[in-house]
């Protein structure tokens, strides 16, 4: 039979626990002292950091990543890199944080798919050596960075074809791919769509090393930056992803009901309730967007716009304060063609909006432009 134990029992026995924890922990850092190591205990965090070698971090990160008599992986790989090279530069405290701390990064946490191990790895070598406001600033530039990068880099396959790692595992150029996504599951998938080959793929298992040894890599140049008091961060966020933002949170300021920094497409391939796209036939010379018909109008107007090539579309519709009303086209990509889109005056939440007037823009490549509409009622 299972003991019940009463809130006192449980406090008391939890509290010799606890001793016993506190006595352990101080017989490893005790341990540790007389080894020569100085333990994590014994060093202010943010810990010291040095210059390091950009170039020297990218092979090891690409080495590590196969390095399974270890842990190897993406997290272990990334990681590993910048504690490795910070433990040759510095010494104490590095020597006493194994780079296993992150094995289980791999396949985005132990196969689930989610952040990659990668940018992880990554981000916990820079959380060690910078407070947390400026981890977040760093994170999040590594992370953007990862997001709209074509990886594996040019000087990653440069080194791959001419054998410069210790490892060399596939001596040819990989396919390059943005994922737009941190997500391992989109990275991996839309890589291997891209390229042809198979997850289980060795030129797969070799796009990851290098792009390991390239997310190691850009950490420490914004380390290198910020230590030397240059960063300066160079991720922009799409627009979509404010206009998600919009809806889930400052259209609902009493209950917001997302949070996040993702394009939101990568995992919801459409994220509204898009109007039905008409395409009208003809192959247009130029891009462009008409003047909307009938204008005013009440209850709904057509938009038509045009597309000479092949492009990726974004179609909304905003109010004189130039706040997000309505997304008729959401980063959509269409082929050369004359098109049209119904707007029936309802906003993203599904609210019909009052008289005024609003403006329809498109941004279909460098192309952009706005129009003018009045809604009478």
């Amino acid at each position: 039979m299972t003991e019940q134990l009463t809130r006192k029992q449980f406090l008391t026995k939890s509290a010799k626990y606890a001793a016993g924890i506190a006595v352990g922990g101080a017989g490893i850092n005790l341990l540790l002292r007389n080894k020569g190591v100085a333990s994590p205990a014994d060093a202010t965090w943010p810990w010291p950091y040095k210059q390091l070698d950009v170039e020297h971090v990218r092979i090891l990160g690409h080495d590590l990543f196969y390095d399974s008599t270890n842990g190897g992986g993406c997290g272990y790989g990334a990681f590993g890199a910048i504690v490795q090279t910070l433990k040759e530069a510095v010494g104490d405290p590095y020597t006493s944080i194994p780079p296993q701390l992150m094995y289980f990064g791999h396949g985005g946490g132990a196969e689930w798919g989610t952040l990659c191990g990668a940018p992880n790895g990554a981000s916990a070598a820079i959380s060690l050596v910078c407070d947390k406001p400026t981890t977040d600033t760093l994170v999040s530039e590594l992370i953007g960075w990862y997001t709209q990068t074509k990886l594996p880099t040019d000087i990653s396959n440069y080194y791959g074809i001419e054998k410069k790692y210790g490892v060399n595992k596939i001596s040819a150029s990989l396919a390059q791919n943005a994922s737009g996504s941190p997500l391992c599951h989109v990275s991996v998938s839309l890589w291997s769509a891209a390229s042809g080959f198979a997850v289980g793929d060795p030129n797969r298992a070799e796009r990851c090393a290098r792009l390991v040894g390239d997310t190691a890599a850009y950490a420490v140049q914004i380390l290198n930056d910020h230590y030397n008091n240059r960063f300066m961060a160079l991720y922009v966020p799409p627009a979509d992803i404010a206009a998600c933002e919009y809806c889930h949170t400052q259209s609902s300021a009493d209950k917001p009901s997302t949070k996040g920094k993702m394009e939101c497409r990568q995992c919801h391939e459409t994220t509204h309730q898009e109007t039905s796209v008409a395409q009208t036939g003809g192959l247009p010379s130029n891009y462009k967007l008409d003047q909307n018909y009938p204008n005013p109008f009440n209850p709904s107007t057509n938009i038509q716009f045009s597309m000479p090539s092949q492009q990726t579309v974004s179609l909304s519709i905003y109010d004189v304060h130039g706040r997000l009303v309505s997304t008729l086209v959401n980063g959509q990509t269409y082929s050369p063609g004359n098109y049209r889109v119904n707007w029936d005056g309802v906003n993203n939440l599904g609210e019909k909006v009052a008289s005024g007037v609003y403006f329809a823009r498109i941004q279909a490549g460098t192309f952009a432009k706005t129009i003018k509409m009045s809604l009478v009622k």
